[in-house]
This record gives C-alpha cells, structure tokens and sequence, in this order.
C-alpha cells in the first residue's frame, strides 16, 4: 500500500503530484545587481521538480526588502523574465513551484539598500542580529519606523509581486510571515512598541498581515496564496510576550480566506521541535480549517506518520531538498540520502548546488 504522503493533494487551486514540499530555503546564488535568478537556478529548480510542490527561495518584494546578497527579488520585469525560465521549466519536468514573497524589515544592512539607507521596521529597536552582506556576516544596522503611509505602500508592493508572480508563470505565492523578518516584527511584541493603529493590541499588531493577505488574495486569489509563520520561534532575534494567544487570533482570522495552505514552522526554525509552557501547535491546528503544512526536522517516518494521522496534509522538508534532488524518489524507496556540504549552502557556484547526484546517477 502506498502511504499517503506520497498520494496526490489540492492545496486551493494547485493540484500536487505528492504532500512532499520543498521548503523555502536561501542559497544566495542570484546576481547581486540586479535581483535577477539565472541558468543555476533553472536548473537547480527543475531537478527538484518531483516534489509534490516547490516554494522559492524568499525573494524581496522590493529594493528596501533586501536583507541579504545575492537574494532574489520579484519587483522588475527583468526579474519577471527570469524567473519564467525557472517557472517554465519545473512545469515541463511536471511540478509546481510558488515565489516565497519577502520583505526582511530590520534584518538588514545600510550596505544592502538603496543609498545607504537605514533599514525598516515596526519600531527603531534593532534586531542584534546578524546578516551576510559583501564584507561578510556583519550586524544588522538599527531600523527605522515606518510611517503608517510607508506601510500602506510596502501593502502595495507585496500586491505588485504577487501579480508580477502569476506574470512570471508561479502556481502562486506564499507570504513569508515568518522567522523575525518585516510581518514577523509587526505580529511580536520584542520587535513593536507602536502606539498606533499598528501596535499594542494583538488586533494592531496582526494589521500588516491582514492587510497584505486582502491585497495579495483580491489581486491572485486566495486559493493561489499561501502563509507561513513561525508562531514560537526566536529566529533574528525575535521575541513574543504572548505567542499563543497572538497565533490563535491570527490562525481563526485566516479562516474565512480560503487560502491555499498554512505553513507553520513547528518549534524553532531549524532547530529543536520542543515547544515552552503554554505553547501548542495542537491547538492552533485544530482552529485551522484549511490546508495544514508541517515543517521543521522531519525524516521519513516522522512525516508518514503525521500525514497518516491526519495531523498534517503536507510536509516541508529544508535541507534534505539541497542535497537530494530525488529526495521524493528517496523518500518513496528508503533509500539512503547524500549528506549536504554546509560549505556550499550559501553563496557561489554550481558545486553543491546542482551537482548532487541522483539514484539515477548513482546506478550509472
């Protein structure tokens, strides 16, 4: 019998081949000028085209969304033109793929912004973190404020990407509402200390999110859009006075959406699974009506019983995709999966990157 993690799903309107998805992971391989993806990428992404789904790496909505080199954006026709390639070519090996949209807020570097500036968050409380910029891994710069004008433009821009990504060939797009990045900073307390509109209540801080899903889901459709989150997670120096009651305000709101899925990092990205006192990811699965997908540490075993039991519809799976390009095929036999080379994760060429061999190769 064929377990169902690798049985076909429908998340909204995008028929998946399989419930295995590639996760979201940044490579830093696109040219630092333009935000422009190239023939690495093309074939990076069409080798991994077996997985029920692929979601991009995060890709900024704008130049003032940039927190990293050599990071994707999706804000020019340039980029457009270059991502179709991507798009066209995982469709003619038979998968789907959406554009992670992204902004970093304060995780970031005057180096990486436009004239120098000074990045921008919620409130002017830097992150104490740190980023990868030309000179290397160097502190976030501190942030400003956004105006509440600044912010109904920085709305605007994510409507823009979203419908540059259906231009650009995507199924759709997940909104990357995670890991201490801009949304992130609105949604916790440690990173907003407004006193506007946009801060102190739990309805105020959720505000940007909301306000991006209505303008993403009006312009694609919500069941072309995707959002992830990481409810518990102190990724970027991120913290939360109240995470559950924040998550399941936001998670019964998402509801009547009917979007596409809802991708939770469950415990701390890329980290331990265990979550505090008073933290649960069964409760806030339980008010979630739609598509669920689980990510964080899962192997083999621990995605096919989440699937069978109904506890997830869809498993992200993050680093074992960098090293694996079969990693469904992999998955499907029990076979044995190449280790990845850390070396290579971030930054330059075609090793470790697209050379990783499959079973395929192996037999040759």
């Amino acid at each position: 019998m064929t377990e169902k993690l690798f049985t076909p799903f429908t998340a909204g309107a995008i028929e998946l081949s399989n419930r295995i998805v590639m996760a979201p992971l940044t490579r830093n391989r696109a040219d630092d000028d333009t935000g422009e993806v190239g023939d690495l990428h093309v074939e990076y992404y069409r080798q991994r085209a077996g997985a029920g789904l692929i979601i991009t790496e995060a890709t900024q909505i704008s130049p003032m969304g940039k927190g990293y080199i050599q990071t994707p954006g999706i804000h020019t026709e340039a980029q457009v033109a270059a991502w179709k390639r991507v798009t066209d070519a995982v469709h003619e090996a038979g998968g789907k793929i959406v554009v992670q949209l992204w902004h970093v807020g304060r995780i970031s570097h005057t180096s990486l912004l436009p004239g120098g500036q000074a990045p921008v968050a919620p409130s002017a409380i830097g992150a104490g973190a740190k980023t990868f910029t030309k000179a290397g891994f160097e502190e976030t710069s501190v942030p400003r404020a956004l105006t509440v004008d600044e912010i109904s433009a920085t709305v605007e821009d994510y409507r823009k990407a979203a419908a540059l990504a259906i231009e650009a060939g995507f199924d759709g797009v997940e909104v990357h509402g995670a890991n201490g990045y801009l949304i992130d900073q609105f949604l916790k307390t440690g990173a907003n200390k407004r006193e506007d509109a946009y801060g102190g209540s739990i309805e105020n801080r959720a505000r940007i999110l909301f306000e991006v899903l209505d303008a993403v889901t009006a312009e694609i459709g919500a069941d072309r859009t995707g959002l992830r989150l990481s409810p518990f997670a102190p990724a970027n120096g991120i913290s939360d006075d109240e995470p559950q009651a924040m998550n399941e305000y936001v998670v019964k709101k998402l509801n009547p959406y009917g979007l596409a899925y809802l991708h939770l990092v469950e415990g701390a990205t890329g980290g331990s699974r265990e979550l505090k006192e008073g933290e649960s990811l069964d409760a806030l699965r339980a008010l979630f009506e739609g598509p669920y997908m689980g990510n964080n540490g899962y192997d083999r075993d621990l995605a096919i019983e989440a699937v069978e039991s109904g506890k997830v519809d869809l498993v992200a799976f993050g680093r074992p995709f960098i090293s694996n390009p079969d990693l469904v095929d992999r998955l499907k036999r029990g076979a044995a999966l190449n280790s990845g080379d850390q070396s290579t994760f971030y930054g330059g060429g075609s090793e470790g990157y697209t050379d990783y061999p499959t079973l395929e190769d192996a037999a040759a």
